[in-house]
């Protein structure tokens, strides 16, 4: 059911992000375990940005990311007795730093071992060893060494080199060279271009104009030119835009209304759009949207790591992103 336009459920929230694990005999729940370890990074983060990170249980989260543990490759699957994958290993991070407990891990090892390993002679990042290659794969190598505190054993220049040889006509990146311009690897480009200091391989007026663009008359922002509008580019739109200093260019009251008017209010939960099923993805990126357009009462979250901004303060990492003023109640 679709919710006013005006509130943000948050307890209603809390409470379906808690309950997502609670039903280990629904199919469902066995069919999403290739996403476990991202699911439990999407519902940790929305409920630290709400305020209410004590709402699931800290050790029994740590314990499961450790259980992910791939002691052969260095690194952590997306559940237990997977095999260690980029993805799952920058989520299993993000976990264990936001819970300052990123000394259960070998931080060297999965360095070297996972993430170092990975970067192929052209200077992007496979996922894992069977090769598959992606800018976001890119963008969880330096996110997960910066926060390791090893960014300085990448070699920076050939994975920039990369990444501009993804750059398009429109100021956007794609997956690959050659691939269109899409939202979603404009962030993991500019993100990563953030961490590495070299946002100056960012045509900041060009790619803030197409980003401004993604706007659709419902409010919402879509992935592409001539997409639908999806709750997950509030995130992907606005996070590049705010490391670019061009939130101002949205429209941010009817961007607000459109994520809040796919909650569901009965049951908690953030849909793509309205009328469609909840999910934690939607949830997490819709929250995050929010927190970075002053959406009140909720916690500044920092659009390069997709991390509680006080966190990444606190290690030092803090770049120069610029989010909307938090509105009042």
């Amino acid at each position: 059911m679709a919710a006013s336009e005006t509130q943000l459920y948050v307890d209603k929230h809390v409470a379906y992000i808690k309950s997502l694990g609670d039903n280990k005999d629904d199919l469902t729940y066995h069919m999403t375990a290739h996403l476990r370890m991202n699911a439990i990074y999407w519902g940790l983060t929305a409920l630290c940005i709400m305020g209410h990170k004590e709402a699931l249980d800290r050790e029994e989260m740590i314990d499961f990311v450790m259980s992910c543990w791939d002691d052969e490759a260095g690194g952590f699957g997306a559940h237990p007795d997977h095999d260690a994958h980029l993805l799952a290993t920058t989520s299993a991070i993000q976990i264990l730093v936001t819970h300052d407990a990123l000394d259960r891990v070998d931080k060297a090892r999965v360095a070297r071992l996972v993430i170092l390993s990975l970067q192929q002679p052209s200077g992007v990042f496979a996922g894992d060893s069977f090769g598959e290659i992606d800018t976001r794969f890119s963008y969880c190598a330096v996110n997960s060494l910066s926060l390791l505190g090893c960014l300085s054993d990448l070699d920076v220049e050939k994975t920039v080199s990369y990444i501009r040889a993804c750059r398009n006509y429109d100021g956007g990146f794609g997956n690959c060279i050659g691939a269109e311009t899409h939202a979603g690897q404009v962030f993991v480009c500019v993100a990563a271009l953030a961490i590495l200091d070299r946002l100056d391989e960012v045509d900041h007026e060009t790619l803030g104009w197409w980003l401004a663009e993604r706007q659709l008359p419902n409010g919402g922002l879509n992935g592409r030119p001539e997409k639908l509008e999806d709750v997950c580019y509030s995130f992907w739109c606005l996070s590049a835009m705010s490391i670019l200093d061009k939130l101002s260019w949205i429209d941010s009251d009817k961007l607000i209304s459109f994520v809040l008017s796919a909650q569901d209010s009965e049951g908690g939960g953030i849909a793509d759009r309205p009328g469609d099923m909840v999910d934690v993805f939607h949830t997490h990126f819709g929250i995050a949207g929010l927190s970075l357009l002053g959406y009140p009462g909720l916690i500044d979250l920092d659009p390069v790591y997709c991390m509680p901004a006080h966190i990444i303060e606190a290690m030092g990492l803090r770049k120069g992103w610029k989010a909307l003023p938090r509105r009042k109640t």
